[in-house]
């Protein structure tokens, strides 16, 4: 690395203070570097004073490629523990992969693993008995996996880390750099800790955007259908497959790529299409429905519909209009005399399950509404209103579902005077504001809530019906928009410096991770922030 870099650091490092251990009168460094191939290689540096670990530091960043990802962090607070007191404690965590310390199981750090060494290659399991929301984790420590990572790093163990009476937990502050920029790492205790702190929100939510679209287009294999996902922590890909997944991020692809302008792009996509068409939809009376293992989801109905409209609607490619127009005739069969929307069909249109999730019928009015700006086919324009009225008259605002605030925000492009719709959008994301703001943990769809809510407020403003508005605090929801978006690019994408514990760090940057599930990313997770974030940066920049 360039000495001019290296100072950088120093000096970053030097500025978050708190350097020295006072009770052992020692300085902890702690440095990853990784190369984008391989995950990151840990050295722990413990010298008297910060000049001597820094010596240590640069002379191994002197030998570094210059765009290596580089973490540097300062040890700043330990707390030696009782290893009954550490194991209670670890097993009380609510969600896997939410320990937030490093762990040393000596007082001299020779030891010692970082919070994302640990996270980055599931050193701590959950019980078998853990249910992701529902309970705690139950989690332990697995020797069998540290214990060779650690020799490997270290050459020799001092000591039986499986029989030490003590464990030691600590914090670090930190700073991350590419070789062209340096961020300083976040030392919140929340889902942000470790990651950067934003300097230049557009600059980097556009750029997470960026790589968001060529991490989900390079996951369309050559036949057309996706990998659908990855558990990088455990280094395994998922096996099973959901076609409406399947449909759905391709929607959002097509976002994606309007944003980047990779028009080259859709090729891609439309062959991934048209393997969905092949290998997931049958043809009923005329009608065509996506078979997702043998059930007909108004869910699938929705999206095949969005799908097909917003490739035509981006690409001017009517080949699969026709596709369209019969998707759309497959929705009357979800229909009961009441206006009553039922979920999910058998493969002979009979009915398996009158309810299966609420996204439903806010998805289906999202596609419908879609698919009449393309066509402005009254029959389409009729269908929208029996279920938007439905759905008012049965206060579906009480749900607060972002298909429901897209839906809205499209019916209203249909329905401008419509103050039933703007009510019932209105509530179906006020009532949920304090909710959103709380959220600590990455949770893509409520950016994606906020973006249509913001979007609806000023609609409702430009038809002349302000009056709504006023029991609703217009002020804060802009701010929560602000806050998600931001909180949602450091607490759920694979930055560089979160990457760089994985296994093949540059193969994930540009996805998008649930940490509660070992950091799982699918091609659904990574629609949703997609998005979220590409509607939010339009609204916001543009």
């Amino acid at each position: 690395m360039q000495k001019t870099t290296i100072k950088q650091l120093k000096q970053a490092v030097l500025m978050l203070g708190d350097s020295v251990d006072r009770s052992t009168q020692t300085v902890t460094l702690a440095l990853s570097i990784s190369d984008h191939r391989h995950r990151a290689q840990v050295q722990f540096i413990r010298r008297a004073t910060f000049n001597q670990a820094w010596q240590v530091v640069a002379e191994c960043l002197a030998q570094t490629a210059q765009h290596s990802w580089v973490r540097v962090e300062m040890v700043q607070s330990t707390q030696r523990l009782a290893r009954p007191v550490f194991e209670k404690r670890l097993a009380a965590t609510f969600r896997m992969n939410y320990w937030r310390y490093g762990v040393s199981f000596d007082a001299d750090f020779k030891t010692a693993l970082l919070e994302m060494e640990i996270n980055g290659q599931a050193f701590f399991r959950p019980s078998k008995d853990h249910r992701i929301g529902k309970n705690r984790s139950g989690s332990w420590v697995d020797y069998q996996r540290v214990l060779p990572y650690l020799t490997k790093r270290e050459g020799s163990l001092p000591l039986d880390i499986q029989k030490t009476d003590y464990v030691w937990v600590f914090t670090t502050a930190g700073v991350f750099t590419d070789g062209d920029q340096l961020w300083q790492l976040s030392d919140k205790e929340d889902c942000s800790k470790g990651i950067r702190i934003l300097t230049d929100p557009k600059a980097e939510i556009a750029s997470v955007i960026d790589h968001g679209e060529t991490f989900l287009v390079n996951q369309i294999k050559a036949d057309g259908k996706f990998v659908y996902g990855y558990f990088p922590s455990r280094q395994k890909i998922l096996s099973n497959y959901n076609y409406v997944r399947h449909f759905s991020s391709l929607y959002a692809l097509v976002e994606a790529v309007q944003f980047t302008d990779r028009t080259e792009d859709y090729a891609k996509i439309k062959q991934a299409i048209q393997w969905g068409l092949n290998e997931a939809t049958i043809e009923k009376n005329g009608a065509i429905f996506i078979d997702d293992n043998g059930e007909l989801k108004l869910g699938g109905q929705a999206l095949l519909m969005l799908t097909l409209s917003k490739y035509q609607e981006a690409t001017g490619d009517r080949t699969f209009e026709p596709v369209l127009m019969k998707a759309f005739k497959g929705v009357p069969y979800f229909r009961e005399p009441s206006g009553k929307l039922n979920h999910v069909l058998n493969r002979d249109l009979t009915l398996k399950s009158a309810y299966r999730i609420i996204y439903y019928e806010g998805e289906v009015v999202f596609g419908l509404s879609r698919l009449y700006e393309l066509n402005h086919d009254p029959a389409v324009m009729a269908l929208v209103k029996q279920i938007l009225d439905y759905m008012v008259a049965n206060d579906y605002g009480k749900y607060h579902d972002h298909w429901i605030s897209y839906a809205i925000n499209e019916a209203l492009q249909v329905f401008p005077d419509n103050r039933d719709y703007m009510a019932l959008g209105l509530k179906n994301v006020f009532i949920h504001l304090k909710f959103i703001e709380g959220r600590d943990t990455t949770y893509p769809t409520l950016l994606e809530l906020v973006d249509a809510a913001v979007k609806m407020t000023d609609m409702v403003k430009a038809s002349g019906n302000e009056d709504l508005l006023e029991p609703y605090d217009l002020i804060r929801l802009r701010q929560v928009l602000k806050y998600r978006a931001e909180y949602e690019v450091t607490t759920g994408s694979y930055l560089p410096e979160i990457a760089m514990y994985f296994y093949n760090p540059a193969k994930f940057i540009g996805g998008f991770y649930a940490r509660h599930d070992s950091f799982r990313t699918r091609i659904d997770d990574c629609e949703h922030f997609l998005s979220g974030l590409i509607n939010y940066y339009n609204y916001t920049y543009k």
